[in-house]
């Protein structure tokens, strides 16, 4: 070993292409207030795509600089990055994004050494992170008190709230707003003298909505408030609705959304005040939700082996029907599934392993309109043997033997995603009664169709590739066969040539490898006949070719379909 072991460099270069990274991040998230004015739908998306993207781009350059800096003997001698580590922890600690930065240093160190030598004394599998920072920081949030007034506060709040397009009809959304407020809140809220409006002072951005994100409270209860604003363009900007509901809240922050583009100078700072609102979320999900995907990633794993290490949960298989690509296991006290590819797939599927991963990661960049679970990828899972139950583990060795291993008292998942946990839909309408079943149909239908909006066809359309969220919202979780609407071709099946046609096994036109015919999709979606006729009631232009010839055409033409993640109320005229 050289007589001076250079953690110190080591350590500061790290810290360096994490100062590079955060600035280009900061640089497409500022972005986001412009391409709202400018009505930029388009760069939008490209933009949301370039973010996720910028991590593992950034990650490789910086595992290029360390190579290049570093003879490989020095830099590749595992032993001595514990210093690294320590130097590093002394780097981040006056930081106001330091637990992000530990997530930075995980995955440069991963990319340098083998998932074999992951170990606390390396890296950071525990947070060095206090969970109360002494830093002194400036206030994030505005505060506002009405003191009877809801129309005075709600003109400050808009006054503060401006853009460089002009409110198309501010006087009218603030009479329509202090409406819904009063409709939504107890009476004698709205006049308690106490009562308070706490926003966070970013504007949160996503697809083509801004978002006002903060609470209400007064002495003794509290409420979330988000107040989504649109761009119409030609008419300015519109205040599109008012919502303290937490449920709703939390679907506008859940795990089947893209991310937002929002200004945080101290991330931990904002997910703190996003928990106080949205106490069922886990803190995982909330980093998530802003573009910190990968610490996201952390957190979750943290608290996964929390979960192992404190109580006496065992991996079962997923209830379900058992998947032709993936094996999908959970554990039952802890609302995630764990799905790994099979080394042999069923002779129906035609699709190969690289392409199942590409269209897994595919998901992670497109914009998901609340239909589709958000997925986190892992490699090397280490977990006890004991806590796998034994048909769990016997059915994961024998369909994936490449990826589910057993080494000792370990196993080992070379390969998985995970995803939360949802009822599959077969199941939920197996158990549901008449009012339930026509709200789930309802609400698959739309899950299809807003799939569509956002330039995706699920391919595999099965009621069992579909979850029902704890919201009772429907969304799909299965990606091997999905693609871009725009690259399938719709078709009506052509007229019988001879009266044998109709009679025979095998149809009588070609069939192309992208050829889809819509009119098939009843029998094939539904043994259930009655759902079968429900199901065309509420959604029957879903077989019709030229309803989804529409959407291409519409997708083709450059126009981003509006997909609301909350309720609308109707507009007066």
């Amino acid at each position: 070993m050289p007589q001076h072991w250079p953690a110190a460099d080591i350590a500061r270069m790290i810290l360096d292409g994490f100062d590079d990274y955060r600035e280009h991040f900061r640089q497409i998230t500022v972005g986001a207030r412009a391409r709202f004015e400018q009505a930029q739908w388009q760069q939008i998306q490209s933009a949301s795509a370039a973010r996720i993207n910028l991590y593992e781009e950034k990650v490789s350059e910086v595992s290029d600089w360390l190579h290049k800096a570093f003879d490989p003997e020095v830099l590749l001698d595992v032993a001595q990055w514990p210093l690294v580590k320590s130097a590093y922890i002394g780097l981040i600690d006056p930081r106001l994004d330091d637990e992000l930065s530990e997530t930075w240093y995980n995955s440069i160190f991963c990319s340098l050494f083998s998932h074999d030598l992951i170990s606390d004394g390396c890296m950071f599998i525990h947070t060095t992170r206090p969970s109360l920072r002494s830093h002194e920081r400036a206030a994030q949030t505005r505060t506002y008190h009405p003191q009877g007034s809801l129309s005075s506060v709600l003109a400050q709040v808009f006054d503060d709230y401006c853009f460089d397009v002009a409110y198309g009809d501010l006087q009218g959304d603030l009479a329509r707003l202090e409406g819904q407020l009063r409709e939504n809140l107890p009476d004698w809220v709205c006049k308690d003298p106490a009562l308070a409006v706490e926003l966070f002072s970013p504007v949160l951005y996503r697809n083509k909505g801004a978002y006002l994100v903060g609470r209400l409270y007064t002495q003794d209860e509290q409420w979330p408030l988000v107040i989504p604003l649109l761009h119409r363009e030609g008419h300015g900007i519109e205040i599109d609705a008012l919502i303290t509901d937490e449920a709703e809240v939390s679907i506008i922050f859940s795990f089947t959304r893209s991310y937002f583009m929002v200004d945080v100078p101290v991330p931990a700072d904002f997910v703190g005040f996003l928990k106080r609102i949205l106490p069922g979320k886990h803190v995982a999900e909330l980093y998530t939700s802003i573009g910190f995907y990968k610490h996201g990633k952390s957190e979750f794993y943290r608290a996964l082996i929390n979960h192992l290490a404190n109580t006496d949960d065992r991996f079962i298989m997923a209830p379900g029907v058992r998947g032709m690509v993936m094996s999908v296991f959970t554990l039952p006290g802890f609302n995630t599934v764990f799905k790994i590819i099979k080394d042999r797939f069923s002779p129906s599927k035609s699709v190969d392993r690289a392409t199942v991963i590409e269209k897994y990661r595919l998901v992670k960049s497109v914009d998901r309109v609340g239909r589709m679970a958000d997925t986190q990828e892992f490699s090397d899972f280490r977990f006890p043997l004991s806590k796998f139950e034994p048909e769990c583990l016997a059915e994961l060795l024998e369909v994936a033997p490449s990826t589910v291993q057993v080494e000792g008292d370990t196993v080992l998942v070379r390969h998985c995603w995970t995803e939360r946990r949802m009822t599959p839909l077969n199941l939920y309408l197996e158990n549901a009664n008449d009012a339930q079943v026509r709200e789930a149909l309802e609400d698959y239908g739309l899950a299809i169709k807003q799939l569509a909006a956002a330039n995706i066809f699920p391919g595999d359309m099965l009621l069992k590739n579909f979850g029902v969220t704890r919201h009772g919202r429907v969304v799909f979780y299965d990606y091997d066969e999905i693609c871009f609407l725009t690259e399938v071709n719709f078709r009506y099946i052509p007229p019988a040539r001879y009266p044998e046609d109709e009679m025979s096994g095998e149809p009588w036109y070609s069939i192309g490898p992208h050829d889809v015919f819509p009119e098939e999709f009843p029998p094939f979606l539904f043994a259930d006949s009655g759902q079968r006729r429900l199901f065309s009631q509420l959604h029957g232009e879903l077989y019709d070719a030229d309803y989804w010839k529409s959407l291409q055409e519409a997708i083709r033409g450059g126009k981003v379909i509006d997909v609301f993640p909350y309720r609308r109320k109707a507009r007066e005229c």
